[in-house]
C-alpha cells in the first residue's frame, strides 16, 4: 500500500506538478525536505537520489536541456538550498526550466539561530524568474493560496523556460503519512505563447542593406532553422557566422569564426563592418567577433530570441521577441534575397585562412590542438559532444564539431563548475549516447558529478589533462605574471585513475599520439560500465602550438 506525506502543501504541489506533465525530481537527502521526498517517490515521480546539492542542481539542468521540460530539484534548508545557485544562474542565462523545491523551518524560526535555518524565502531573486513561498497547513486559507502559488510559479517556469523558486516552511512533524490523498480538481491552464508579426521597417531595412551579418550564439539544434538560414546564404544574400555552440552548420556558413577575424587590422574592421547586423540565440564564445562588431558600429542591429534582447555590441535598434523558426520563417517570404558582394568579400578571406588552416594542422605535433582536430573526426555521429568551459570550448571552434554533431556547453555565465553533472544529466535522459570533452581542472572541480548511479554505461569522458589551466598561458595577461603557475593556471600533477576506479568507470590514459589514435576506436565500444580516456598533454607545449597557429594563419 502506498503511503503519502500528510503534510497537505506537500500534496497540493505533487498534484500540480503531474497536471503540467512535470514528473521527473532530483532530490537530496535531508530531514526537512522528508515530506517531499516521500510523497514524491511513492506518487507516480521519477526520483533520482543525488547527494551533493550543487552537483544536483546541474544534473537536473541537464535533465531538462536534454528532454525539453522542465525538472524538479527539491533539498533541505539551509546551506543546502545556497549549493543550488551556481546551478540555477546557469539556467537563468541560457533559459532552462527548473523548478526550485527547497524545504524550510517554520518563518518565525529565521535568524533564531535554529540549526540550519537562513533567510530562504527570496533566495535566488536575482537569478530567478519567480520566487514563491507556500504557507504551512494550519495558516488561514492554506489551501487555496498553496494552490494557486504553486499554479502560478510552475506556469511561469514554463512561460521563461527557466528557473522558479518555490521555499516550502514545514513545521514538525515531518514523517506522518496516510493512504488517502485529499481531493483536489483539474488545473485550468494559462500559459501565454509568445506570437511576433514581422513589422514593416525589419523588411525595408533588409532590402536597402548592402552588408548583412547573421552571427549565430548558442542555439539548440535546429534542423529548420538551418533550412531557413540555408536559404539567406543560397544567392549569397548574407553571410552567416557560426560557433560550434550554434548547432548550425552549412558549407556557406563560415563556421570558424576566430579564424577569419583574429588579425583583423583598424582598416579590417571598417572593411568588413556589416550595415545590417542580426544576432540569433545567446552567448557567443569569441571575444574577437565582440570587439570586431563593437567596433563595426552598424547603422542596424537586430536580436532575434524570445528571452533575451542583450545589447552586446552597442548597436541594438531592434528587439525581436520571436521563436528563432518562426521570425526567420517569415523574413525569407518577404525579403529580396539578392547576391551581394558582401558574401564574396568574406569568401575571399576564407579561401586563404582555410588553406591556411589545413596546412598548419598537418604537421601540428601531439598536443591539445591534434587532440582536438581528430576528435572532432572521430567521435561517432549518434554521440552529443558536450565541452568544457574555458579552453577546451575555444579549441571546438576551430574544428567541424558541429557538422555532425550536436554541441552543448554551460555558456550561460561560462563557468567551469558543473560541466561533468550537466552531461550526465543530460545523458541519463537521451537514448543517444553522450560524449563530454573536459579540461582537467573542469573535472577535478566537479568531482561530485561521477557520484551518480544514473549514469548510462554508454557515457562517454575524455580529460585532455595539460596539468593546469593552460587558457591562462593562451590569453594575454597572465604569463607575464609571477603568480601565472601556483596561483593562476594551477599547475598540478594529478590524474583520473583512482577516481575513475572509485565511481567504476573504465579507465585508459595515453601519452603519445600512436596510443591516442590505437585507443580512440576501442574507446567508443560498447561496455557494460562508462568509459573515462585521459589524455596527457602536460609535457606538450600547448598554449605556443595554439600561439603559433595564429600565428601561422597571417598573410
Amino acid at each position: 500500500m502506498k503511503q503519502y506525506s500528510s503534510k497537505r502543501s506537500i500534496q497540493i504541489l505533487a498534484h500540480i506538478l503531474k497536471q503540467y506533465g512535470i514528473n521527473h525530481i532530483v532530490l537530496s537527502p535531508g530531514s526537512r525536505n522528508a515530506p517531499i521526498t516521500i510523497h514524491f517517490s511513492e506518487d507516480d515521480f521519477h526520483c533520482y537520489s543525488i547527494v551533493d546539492e550543487r552537483s544536483a542542481a546541474f544534473v537536473a539542468m541537464g535533465m531538462a536541456k536534454s528532454m525539453h521540460k522542465p525538472v524538479a530539484v527539491s533539498c533541505t534548508s539551509g546551506s543546502a538550498a545556497t549549493n543550488y545557485y551556481p546551478a540555477i544562474v546557469e539556467a537563468f542565462y541560457q533559459n532552462i526550466p527548473l523548478l526550485i523545491l527547497t524545504a524550510d523551518r517554520p518563518e518565525n524560526y529565521v535568524d533564531i539561530f535554529d540549526g540550519q535555518t537562513i533567510r530562504q524565502k527570496d533566495l535566488f531573486h536575482q537569478h530567478s524568474y519567480g520566487d514563491f513561498q507556500m504557507k504551512e497547513d494550519q495558516e488561514t486559507d492554506a489551501d487555496e493560496y498553496n494552490f494557486e502559488t504553486v499554479k502560478k510559479a510552475v506556469e511561469l517556469c514554463l512561460e521563461k523556460q527557466g528557473p522558479v523558486h518555490i521555499n516550502i516552511p514545514l513545521m514538525e512533524p515531518l514523517y506522518e503519512m496516510v493512504t488517502e490523498l485529499m481531493p483536489m480538481p483539474e488545473i485550468e491552464k494559462h500559459i501565454q505563447e509568445n506570437t511576433y508579426e514581422i513589422p514593416s521597417n525589419v523588411i525595408a531595412e533588409w532590402n536597402t542593406s548592402k552588408r548583412i551579418l547573421i552571427l549565430l550564439g548558442t542555439l539548440d539544434p535546429s534542423p529548420e532553422l538551418n533550412v531557413l538560414l540555408e536559404q539567406l546564404v543560397k544567392n549569397h544574400s548574407a553571410v552567416v557566422l557560426t560557433e560550434s555552440t550554434s548547432n548550425q552548420y552549412h558549407s556557406k556558413f563560415f563556421n570558424h569564426i576566430d579564424r577569419y577575424i583574429f588579425d583583423f587590422t583598424e582598416e579590417d574592421f571598417k572593411k568588413y563592418a556589416p550595415d545590417l547586423l542580426i544576432t540569433v540565440g545567446q552567448n557567443v564564445v569569441s571575444k574577437k567577433v565582440k570587439l570586431f562588431l563593437r567596433k563595426a558600429n552598424p547603422a542596424h542591429h537586430w536580436h532575434v530570441d524570445p528571452y533575451w534582447q542583450p545589447d552586446t555590441y552597442f548597436a541594438l535598434t531592434e528587439k525581436i521577441y520571436s521563436d528563432h523558426e518562426a521570425f526567420f520563417t517569415q523574413l525569407v517570404k518577404k525579403v529580396n534575397l539578392e547576391p551581394q558582394a558582401y558574401y564574396n568579400l568574406w569568401d575571399a578571406r576564407r579561401d586563404k585562412k582555410d588553406a591556411r588552416h589545413e596546412e598548419y594542422s598537418q604537421q601540428v605535433p601531439f598536443s591539445d590542438f591534434m587532440v582536438f582536430r581528430d576528435l572532432a573526426e572521430s567521435i561517432p555521429e549518434n554521440y552529443s559532444v558536450h565541452v568544457s568551459n574555458s579552453s577546451a570550448i575555444r579549441y571546438t571552434l576551430l574544428f567541424n564539431f558541429s557538422e555532425k554533431h550536436e554541441v552543448y556547453c554551460n555558456r550561460g555565465t561560462s563557468g567551469i563548475d558543473g560541466c561533468t553533472s550537466t552531461t550526465m544529466g543530460f545523458a541519463m535522459m537521451n537514448d543517444n549516447p553522450a560524449v563530454l570533452i573536459t579540461g582537467d581542472l573542469s573535472f577535478f572541480y566537479d568531482i561530485n558529478g561521477l557520484w551518480n548511479k544514473y549514469i548510462p554505461p554508454y557515457t562517454r569522458i575524455i580529460i585532455v589533462n595539460n596539468g593546469e589551466g593552460n587558457i591562462f598561458r593562451i590569453i594575454p595577461g597572465p604569463g607575464d605574471t609571477n603568480a601565472i603557475g601556483e596561483y593562476i593556471a594551477t599547475s598540478h600533477k594529478m590524474n583520473a585513475s583512482n577516481l575513475a576506479k572509485h565511481f567504476k568507470f573504465d579507465y585508459f590514459q595515453i601519452e603519445t599520439k600512436d596510443e591516442f589514435h590505437r585507443s580512440l576506436e576501442n574507446f567508443f565500444k560498447p561496455s557494460v560500465q562508462p568509459k573515462i580516456l585521459e589524455i596527457n598533454t602536460r609535457s606538450e607545449d600547448n598554449a605556443d602550438v595554439q600561439k603559433d597557429y595564429f600565428k601561422f594563419l597571417k598573410f
